[in-house]
Formats: structure tokens, sequence, C-alpha cells
């Protein structure tokens, strides 16, 4: 396992953290910034530079993290986990594409337990505790010709919470680990489950198991929803289950299911 840093990141004490609790657990190779515009750009870059497979970047801060849909992710120093993933399908996996965007979810919810907390599943890729955002997945790939070469699966958790933004700043509401959580789990420490569970997961994408707790984890299922499609239509129904895909399968009011793909979604109880 190599690692690379930017100067001066050798000495912090987050670096020395992670460079002990990587140790054996990560594949690839792994990248540290102390503060970095965004991790996402940054994988983005390195996968087509010719990253390994399961290769890690990761910051303390982030001052230009993304969020779906181009919106920002705040990442203050010392608070928040901020870090991207580069996944290398193969040949199998490429067939399930659709299915990388719950990997991180749902790894994120096996890594939570140990903290005493019962996360959800906000499709398609947001993390719920007790109904408030504690993190989000963003997931973007890099293409070779036809075939997808990469996926960049960024995670963004809140942990303590300076890393909760403040509510003039929140289109949802937002929580963190620690204010939730029965024991409290240091950054390095839910960073060392989650990769780990995002490896088991990994092996399980063709499995029936995968899809089934991914909608066991499903928030708001069997309830009333509003799903923006875009800016402008909105569909209202009861969450019903995942396709095989990973899209969305919703109950319409008239008693027929709509499937609710990928893509511009907003999803939100309607109560």
């Amino acid at each position: 396992m190599a690692h690379t840093s930017t100067p001066g990141a050798s000495s912090s004490k987050f670096f020395q953290e992670l460079h002990a609790a990587l140790q054996g657990i990560l594949p690839g190779e792994w990248r540290y910034f102390p503060s970095l515009g965004s991790t996402n750009d940054e994988a983005l870059a390195w996968a087509s530079a010719g990253a390994p497979d399961f290769s890690l970047v990761i910051a303390d801060e982030q001052t230009r993290g993304r969020g779906r849909m181009g919106r920002s992710w705040f990442t203050p120093p010392g608070a928040a986990l901020a870090f991207s993933l580069i996944l290398r399908p193969e040949p199998a996996e490429r067939d399930r594409i659709g299915l990388f965007s719950g990997l991180g979810a749902l790894a994120l919810v096996d890594a939570l337990q140990p903290a005493g907390v019962a996360a959800q599943i906000k499709w398609p890729n947001d993390v719920l505790i007790n109904g408030k955002k504690v993190a989000g997945i963003l997931v973007e790939t890099v293409w070779s010709g036809m075939e997808v070469e990469s996926v960049i699966l960024g995670i963004g958790v809140n942990v303590s919470p300076e890393s909760v933004p403040p509510p003039e700043g929140l289109n949802y509401p937002a929580t963190c680990v620690h204010a939730e959580g029965q024991n409290r789990l240091s950054r390095v420490a839910l960073l060392q489950l989650l990769l780990q569970a995002v490896l088991k997961r990994r092996t399980q994408l063709s499995l029936d198991i995968f899809l089934r707790d991914w909608e066991a984890a499903l928030a708001f299922r069997g309830e009333p929803v509003q799903v923006w499609l875009g800016q402008e239509q909105i569909v209202l129904g009861r969450i019903l289950g995942l396709e095989t895909d990973g899209s969305l399968r919703l109950g319409l009011p008239d008693g027929s299911a709509q499937v609710i793909h990928f893509g511009e979604v907003h999803l939100r109880p309607d109560r």
C-alpha cells in the first residue's frame, strides 16, 4: 500500500492516525490532504492517470466539496469524514453500475451499527439518522469509449457537531454521528469500519442480499412521499421498493406503479 500527501501533512495527528489505521485494510493506494477543494475532483484526475482499484483520496477539510446536482458540501477541518474511493469495476460489475450508488450508503448503514445507530437510506444515496441527514454520497464515473473505466464513490459524513451546517444553509434537516450515537466513534474508526463494509458489500453486488438489505434500509418505505423530477414535475406516491438496477419503485394513488430512475431527483416525505 502506497500513500502520498501534501507538504507538511505527515506531521498532522489525523495523518498519523490514518497511516496506522489503513495498514492492511486498503487494497489500493491513498492520498491525504490537510485541505482540498474536492476529494472527488482529485479522485477523478487520479483515476484518469491510472490509480489502482480501491484507491482513496481523503481530506481533513474540503473548501469546494460537491454534493448531488451541483450543491456544495460543508466540510470544516477536524469535524467530518470527506473522502473518495476509486473503484475499477470488473466486467461482471459493469452491468450493475446503478448499484454502486447504494454501495456507499448501505456500507455506511453497516458501519454505523457499532455506534448504536440505526441509519436509513433516503434514495438514492443520502443517509439519515432519525429523519435527519448525516451523510451524502456522490457517485461519478470515468468512461473509456462505451465502457465505465472507473467509479468514484465520494462520501461525506457529519461526525461531530461542528460538521453540521448552519440552519440557514440547509435544504434538509441535518445531524451528526456524535449527536445520535450511543458510542462515540472517531473519524478514523468510522473510516475503518466503512472501508471494510464497502469491501464486503461490493462482493454482494450480484447477490439478492444486496438489494434486500438496501430495501430494508430505505427511509419512508410504505409512506407517502414527493419525488421531484427536475425542477418542476412532482410525483406523489408510496415507496414500494427497488428494481434490480437500484431504481425506485413508487406506488401511485391510482394503484399503478412508476419506476423512478437515477438523475435529478428530490425525494421528501409528503407530510
